[in-house]
């Protein structure tokens, strides 16, 4: 027997009060979004249960199979979504409803503040349940853990916080299994309790949720609303393009549209069914420190986890289902990190993908464009770690160059210049400044494309020693560069190149004197035609871009940069001709090439007074 206790009353966490808050008294035009919440929840307690009860088949003694049920009841203006899944006993209850453990919840709570219309962003942030209090004025969830004799109450009107009691017999008496839950709806809500407006919405975002969903009207008999089948085991032929569409959205969570759709059926030493999306829009958790993947193992329909590593870190955008014919029902989570079998599909998967992506790259670049404008940072990391592919992943990628757009480096190698030997690029914090770096000077005079990097990916895996077609890799900003060979675009700069400058040695020694430990190194530059001087790193250190990332996070030591002049400026030539003056242009040629790499003088007070001093030599001598 179940004997009634007096509720317990708790406050909600932090983050849950003010989201509540946020869904009690705002309105948002797809309300309808909490059912499809409530069933998915519902959904996954069915895949829990069937996941437990293949070790304690006990769970499901009475045989009957994971269902959910949907009840109107107007007389009482209830809405009630029950399921005979896994069940929650009280601490679960106070866990799942009471607190929100997702890195996710202040980034939903902010993005809701700043959306017209925050529907859109229900269901990306694990935050499903509380959606039903959009439409909800109360909620009682009705609680028996499989295999458990209590049964729990969980109440709350949306405030402050929660109740929590053991249930009354009669309510224990009703909930055999599973969670029961009661929403009493507003009154600007009470559409939900149309049958017909039900079946629409289940329709539209629920039908094909592996279980059944049973309307259960006031009257007639109960029916099944879905069709609750496992789409990814139907043929494609049978498949439109909205079916696909729904099933994105109910398997991600989503509700863009996917820009890629990947259906297959592997038979031979292994059999599964494969149905893969990438989304066109970027989730929220892209960048988490995790980096978990989103597909989910099925083995024969049962779900086996979502987060088993199906896919490379690199490739986490992609969501989607896997469902195996051969691994076994019982396999374990940390079986799941050395199974021969699934390292196998894993493998056989990521290459396929890869080769989807290539495909729709060259069919559908409009198409492509949207996958790698969201999610092209997150494949590159693929070129740094995944040695095996890095070939494919350098084809897939697209570059902004100083000839255009979404380049690729196909195109890049068709166009080389003549007698040009490698593949050249530039690291940087966005296109703009590297536009106008004066480290592009020579390539540009030379028509030399340049790629122009700027995510903080690129300072990682350009770092690598990388070719693609025989064609090396080559920072502007590393080593030396000597580009002698490939002739200019304007013939006569070929006799301004030649004309005389300041005397090298004199003007490197009196420079190098000046900045001292400044600098490793001070050389005439081959990479200047305009600008005075630039900062690069020497061929065996880091790039540039490279150190200051790492240095911002105290990872690695700093190196003294080489400066390079430009012989033939004017400036450079007052050095050796203005001896009093040598030693402020130095300082000043030294610390304007790092304001134009981005940094900030050591002393910019110095640097300022400098400059004023300069000037007003020059203007006393004018």
């Amino acid at each position: 027997m179940t004997t009634t206790t007096a509720p317990e009353s708790q406050p909600f966490q932090a983050e849950v009060a003010e989201l509540l808050n946020l869904m009690v008294h705002s309105v948002y035009s797809e309300t309808e979004i909490f059912l499809r919440e409530l069933i998915s929840n519902a959904s996954d307690a069915c895949d829990k249960l069937r996941y437990e009860a293949i070790s304690a088949p006990e769970l499901i003694a009475d045989g009957a199979p994971p269902k959910i049920r949907i009840a109107p009841d107007k007389k009482a203006n209830t809405l009630s979504v029950v399921d005979s899944g896994i069940g929650m006993d009280r601490h679960e209850l106070i866990d799942n409803l009471g607190t929100i453990a997702r890195s996710g919840t202040k980034s939903f709570l902010s993005r809701l503040t700043e959306a017209k219309d925050g529907a859109n962003l229900i269901g990306q942030f694990g935050v499903g349940f509380y959606a039903a209090f959009m439409v909800a004025e109360r909620i009682v969830v009705t609680s028996r853990r499989a295999g458990s004799d209590q049964v729990f109450v969980w109440s709350s009107s949306g405030g402050s916080g929660f109740e929590i009691a053991q249930a009354s017999d009669e309510d224990a008496t009703r909930v055999i299994r599973g969670t029961e839950i009661v929403l009493h709806l507003k009154k600007e809500a009470s559409k939900y309790l149309e049958t017909y407006e039900i079946e629409r919405v289940v329709r539209a975002w629920s039908d094909n949720i592996q279980f059944p969903i049973e309307l259960v009207p006031e009257e007639g008999e109960p029916r099944q609303i879905n069709s609750a089948s496992a789409l990814w085991q139907r043929p494609k032929s049978e498949l439109k393009q909205d079916d696909y569409k729904q099933a994105y959205q109910q398997v991600a969570g989503a509700f863009d549209e996917p820009a890629m759709t990947l259906h297959y059926r592997a038979e031979g030493r292994q059999s599964y069914a494969v149905l893969l999306f990438a989304p066109s829009t970027k989730p929220f958790d892209l960048f988490d420190q995790a980096r978990k993947g989103k597909v989910k193992l099925y083995v024969r329909r049962v779900f086996i986890a979502d987060d088993a590593d199906l896919l490379p870190a690199y490739l986490r955008f992609i969501r989607g289902v896997i469902d195996s014919e051969d691994l076994p029902l019982n396999i374990s989570r940390e079986m799941l990190q050395n199974n021969p079998q699934l390292a196998q599909i894993r493998k056989a998967v990521t290459g396929r993908v890869i080769s989807e992506l290539e495909s729709l790259g060259e069919k559908e670049p409009e198409a492509f464009a949207k996958i790698w404008d969201a999610f092209g940072p997150v494949i590159k990391e693929g070129i740094w770690e995944d040695f095996e592919r890095r070939e494919k992943l350098l084809a897939l990628s697209r570059f902004t160059t100083t000839k255009g757009e979404e380049r690729s480096l196909k195109q890049y190698v068709e166009d080389l210049r003549p007698n040009q030997t490698d593949i050249y690029y530039l690291t940087g914090e966005s296109v703009e400044r590297l536009k106008s770096n004066p480290k592009l000077e020579s390539a540009t005079a030379r028509g030399i494309e340049v790629l122009l990097l700027t995510d903080p990916v690129d300072a990682f895996w350009t770092s690598a020693s990388l070719d693609f077609g025989g064609k090396p890799l080559k920072s502007l900003s590393q080593g030396d560069i000597d580009f002698g060979l490939i002739p200019l675009l304007d013939e006569k700069a070929e006799d301004k190149k030649d004309e005389g400058g300041a005397d090298e040695a004199t003007t490197i020694a009196l420079i190098k004197d000046a900045l001292g430990e400044r600098v490793s190194d001070v050389r005439a530059s081959q990479r200047l035609t305009s600008s005075a001087s630039c900062l690069v790193a020497g061929g065996g250190a880091q790039d540039r871009m490279l150190e200051r990332l790492l240095a911002m996070q105290n990872k690695g030591p700093t190196t003294k940069p080489i400066l390079e002049i430009n012989m033939r400026h004017p400036l450079v030539a007052a050095i050796a001709s203005d001896k009093d003056a040598a030693r402020d242009v130095s300082f000043l040629l030294f610390e304007q090439a790092q304001i134009l790499d981005g940094e900030l003088p050591d002393d910019p007070a110095a640097f300022a007074n400098r400059l004023n001093q300069l000037v007003l030599r020059g203007i006393a001598k004018g």
